[in-house]
């Protein structure tokens, strides 16, 4: 049995139906992440965890305990917000131990339990300050430190570092991480922000439109997207129609250039149906660099270097790809204009759900 159960959840606001039967089994440790544009239920679905929402159908079950219709104060978990939502007129020591006063808790234990949490952020020294004396990432640690003082059996983040400029995201998230680890706390972390998704999570829930698109680990998201949405919606893609000429062989045409792709799902259509290919840039090389399954001729479109990056667009029949390459003070580019080859692995073409 899984530590935390969400099973067959949906929520209805009036006639409209934000979260429709979502299924999520969490093991204990485990930091999951859900991922989506805004509206697409993942905040809603965090907010039934809480019990700040009541599910319209469906249970919640928390270390083999049913939890749907539990009050909030009643529940072991502990949540940390967008907006840090610390109190003006309290010191950090204060805010941070708020919680434990409120569930009355010795003062000893207060201030034993606030001294290892401050340690625990790296922010022993800070203890007498308030948080406008803060920086917005210190704010955020202490809203962290706050809610793990409590000790719940799960973490709930909601988009807790998108008030935060990036540079200091980056930090904080792996701070998140390592402490999320140390402690060995069951998380889910709410976010639109892809990269943070990847780099967190143990895994991650796509959502769109109040559904589950794909659950996986970031690298099967990532590489191995089952539908077009998780494809544009994680990463830089390419995406074609295509027909299919032989799916027993994996042999696809895309405007008369030929493909060979490995994806088991071609092996369930027939000759002469359309599908949507899909290949991340990444994957495309130049065939003088070592020739792979498909080796297809094209035209250099255009050349946009993006620092450690250069992207060629290139034109492979009468469609537009992007091939990245890595770039380096030695690179040879081609120019715009040239006739070339690319290639691919069979297995980096994929063949995507609508």
């Amino acid at each position: 049995m899984a530590f935390l159960e969400i099973n067959n959840v949906s929520k209805k606001f009036g006639a409209t139906e934000a979260v429709s039967d979502f299924n999520l089994h969490v093991e204990k440790g485990e930091l999951v992440s859900f991922l989506g544009p805004s509206g697409c239920g993942k905040t809603t679905t965090l907010r039934m965890v809480a019990g700040f929402e009541s599910p319209t159908s469906g249970r919640i079950v928390m270390n083999g305990e049913d939890i749907t219709e539990m009050p909030p104060n009643q529940r072991d978990v502990g949540m940390v917000f967008q907006s840090y939502a610390l109190f003006p007129n309290m010191t950090v020591a204060d805010n941070i131990g708020f919680g434990l006063k409120v569930m009355k808790k010795s003062p000893d234990e207060i201030k034993q339990r606030v001294k290892e949490m401050l340690d625990l952020i790296n922010m022993p020294e800070y203890t007498h300050r308030y948080p406008y004396q803060l920086s917005g990432g210190q704010q955020q640690r202490v809203a962290l430190a706050r809610a793990l003082a409590l000790r719940p059996d799960v973490l709930l983040l909601d988009e807790p570092l998108s008030a935060l400029d990036a540079k200091i995201r980056v930090s904080l998230r792996a701070e998140i991480r390592s402490i999320q680890q140390k402690l060995g706390i069951t998380a889910i972390y709410v976010t639109h922000d892809q990269e943070e998704a990847l780099s967190l999570s143990d895994r991650v829930v796509v959502m769109n439109k109040g559904q589950m698109e794909q659950v996986g680990t970031p690298f099967e998201i990532y590489n191995f997207p089952t539908t077009t949405f998780v494809a544009n919606f994680v990463g830089t893609l390419n995406a074609a129609e295509a027909e299919v000429l032989d799916p027993a062989k994996g042999l696809i045409s895309v405007d008369g250039v030929q493909f060979i792709s490995a994806d088991d799902d071609l092996k369930t259509k027939r000759k002469g149906d359309k599908v949507r290919m899909s290949i991340r840039p990444e994957r495309f090389s130049f065939a003088s660099e070592g020739k792979k399954a498909n080796v297809v001729d094209c035209a250099i479109e255009n050349i946009t270097f993006l620092g450690s990056v250069v992207r060629i667009q290139v034109r492979i029949g009468e469609t537009n790809f992007n091939m990245d390459t890595f770039n380096n003070p030695f690179l040879e580019l081609p120019k715009i204009g040239d006739r070339t080859q690319v290639t691919c692995s069979q297995n980096a073409v994929l063949i995507l759900e609508e």
